[in-house]
């Protein structure tokens, strides 16, 4: 399992498939040749004297020329921090050239997967200026946790619509929640709803890996009835007394 997710994560960085698994053989012995390399891995030699190819045209290992040509693998924080300096760099070349985008423009766009909506929600945090309404189970709620406590420094308005598991305590493991204001609900398991500064709208379900989906809006109507709902919910919280 260890394996296999470190081979996704090194194709996350441009690497295919055999090139992470040459790279992961190459790492481990330092200095090899195509080879030992190919007698290690199971590949062909073919397979990979083209992938030894690609990780050093991609930064991923040095060559040494001498008897025989060996090649020492880049180690893997150098390689990774590269490649992100490579994407800031184009970036910000991006950002200065793409062309101007049109506002409002959106309307409703279904967002699927965890990864995809996790990240969508913590751009959203992220570029909040006002206000935030969040509800979703603490389990979810704890992945942005770091965006909470940047939304309380620059005293942005966060409210919490949170649930617990059954028979689970209710005290909040989230620290510097200074400033948010948290209210205790009925189990909202996989359902999810954010509201950033009352024109951003995304909803729906998370934690169901590849199966999650999400619908995000800049449509006033759709972030309008949110809105209200969420406002129906405090409300009945506030009755019993359900806030913290």
């Amino acid at each position: 399992m260890e394996e296999k997710k470190l081979v996704e994560y090194l194709v996350s960085f441009g690497l295919t498939g055999q090139e992470a698994s040459v790279y992961l053989e190459l790492f481990r012995a330092g200095t090899s040749n195509g080879y030992e390399l190919a007698k290690n891995t199971g590949i062909s030699r073919s397979n990979v004297y083209k992938a030894l190819q690609g990780l050093s045209d991609k930064g991923a290992a040095y060559v040494s020329e001498g008897a025989s040509r060996k090649f020492t693998a880049v180690g893997v924080e150098e390689f990774c921090r590269n490649k992100i300096n490579g994407l800031i760099r184009k970036q910000e070349f991006l950002l200065a050239h793409m062309p101007k985008e049109k506002e409002g423009t959106e309307g409703y766009v279904t967002i699927a997967s965890d990864d995809n909506i996790v990240d969508k929600i913590h751009n959203m945090l992220r570029t909040a200026q006002k206000r935030v309404y969040l509800s979703m189970a603490v389990s979810l709620l704890l992945q942005f946790q770091s965006e909470l406590s940047e939304l309380a420094e620059r005293k942005i308005k966060v409210v919490a619509l949170t649930s617990f598991p059954q028979g689970a305590s209710t005290k909040l493991p989230i620290e510097k929640a200074k400033g948010i204001k948290f209210y205790v609900t009925s189990d909202k398991k996989n359902q999810v709803a954010i509201i950033t500064d009352s024109k951003y709208v995304l909803s729906g379900e998370l934690g169901k890996g590849r199966d999650s989906t999400c619908v995000y809006s800049d449509q006033a109507n759709f972030v309008q009835v949110f809105k209200d709902s969420m406002k129906n919910e405090i409300r009945l919280l506030e009755l019993e007394g359900k806030n913290s």
